[in-house]
């Protein structure tokens, strides 16, 4: 005999929690199911253990999807004030670092804590270790877990993308799409690192040094730290630009934000006797510095080097077109672009339009967040959105 529910969520992560908790305390009977053995694995590791829960200032252009709109309704309905006024509702201490980012002062397992309170007092029951091994639907869906049969009218599809294999996490969510005729955007990794080979290797020989720079993908730039790792580029502006970049294409690096156009033409005048290399390690960390000298091949002093040679170095400078080769993929990725298409979903209640009563929410949609809380963000709100037209 199958157990009966108003509706099953699938997953226990931001979005199904949030779904759950919303539906529960308006009074339906929610059942979640998690493969894990705990709720919430990924809020645990997010932020360095402390949850970057939210950003402040997030909107829809923070986010990449087929349909730039279709974030909208939710964000609007839902906003990190809201999610904020939460946290701070069960005394949670929190601050913001730099560009609107709001982390717990303590732990993320206050975050996931408050979550399962939140389910509980709704009534939801969250079940772990409950691997899916099927889905069926004929009126009603049909869950059919290693444990038991469930039924309920509404499935919500919350089991997330596929970045962090190692935390369990799998490309469930578009199988089940698949099964029930949904449309996919090619999920590719989001938020990671991009891989150098050819001659740009020598930059993998200062693994470990980093620098404020302007990174841009296609039409995006961001402004933030780059890191040079043991296999290319990562860092918070390189991870940034790497959800708009596209195999083939370039990632320009501007390794000198904070200088003046016209910048080694005035130190020429000023400090003739200067070497390029030397300038550059005022600017930049020495390693860095002494690989873009290198590169760049102005041996001689600046007072004898020609005006031209020198506005070409700075212009280089300004727009390094770094040609990677690759990512690191999804197991180093921190979220997915693609996934459900936004056009099978209701914006307002993300209700599947030709499956009544199917839902999908968080990063099983194709709606990706930049860095910086805003995929938290979408979590929640997408969440509620769900929660609310149960």
């Amino acid at each position: 005999m199958a157990e009966r529910s108003d509706a099953i969520v699938l997953g226990a992560g931001a979005a199904g929690l949030m779904c759950a908790a919303c539906a529960g305390q308006r009074g339906k009977r929610v059942l979640v199911l998690e493969r894990a053995e705990k709720p919430g694995k990924k809020i645990l590791i997010s932020g360095g253990g402390r949850c970057n829960f939210t950003n402040i200032g997030a909107g829809p252009a923070n986010y990449l999807s087929q349909n730039p709109h279709f974030a909208k309704s939710a964000l609007a309905r839902y906003t990190a004030r809201d999610f904020l006024e939460l946290v701070e509702s069960y005394g949670i201490a929190w601050h913001e670092k730099t560009l609107g980012q709001l982390f717990c002062d303590g732990s993320a397992k206050q975050i996931v804590e408050m979550l399962l309170e939140e389910c509980a007092r709704g009534g939801v029951d969250v079940r772990c270790g409950e691997e899916v091994a099927s889905v069926e639907h004929d009126g009603e869906f049909t869950v059919t877990t290693q444990n038991a049969t469930y039924e309920a009218k509404t499935l919500i599809i919350a089991t997330g993308g596929p970045s962090i294999p190692k935390m369990g996490a799998t490309g469930f969510a578009y199988d089940l799409a698949r099964q029930f005729g949904l449309k996919l955007v090619e999920p590719r990794p989001a938020l990671v690192p991009l891989t150098l080979g050819g001659e740009e290797v020598l930059f993998r020989e200062i693994s470990g040094v980093s620098a404020p720079v302007v990174a841009s993908a296609g039409k995006a730039s961001f402004p933030e730290a780059a890191l040079f790792t043991h296999r290319g580029l990562s860092g918070p502006s390189i991870l940034q630009a790497s959800s708009y970049w596209s195999p083939g294409e370039p990632v320009v690096v501007n390794f000198l934000p904070g200088h003046a156009d016209g910048w080694l033409l005035e130190a020429k005048r000023e400090t003739p006797r200067a070497t390029l290399k030397s300038l550059l390690r005022e600017a930049l960390p020495d390693r860095l510095a002494d690989i873009l000298a290198y590169k760049l091949a102005i041996s001689t002093e600046l007072g004898n080097a020609p005006d031209k040679a020198l506005r070409t170095a700075e212009e280089r400078l300004r727009r390094w077109a770094f040609r990677p080769n690759g990512t690191e993929g999804f197991a180093k990725a921190e979220v997915t672009v693609g996934g459900i298409s936004t056009s099978e979903l209701s914006s307002k209640t993300m209700e599947a339009k030709r499956i009544p009563g199917l839902y999908a929410i968080g990063e099983a949609v194709d709606v990706t967040g930049w860095l910086g809380g805003y995929n938290f963000q979408w979590a929640w709100a997408s969440g509620v959105a769900a929660g609310e037209a149960l």
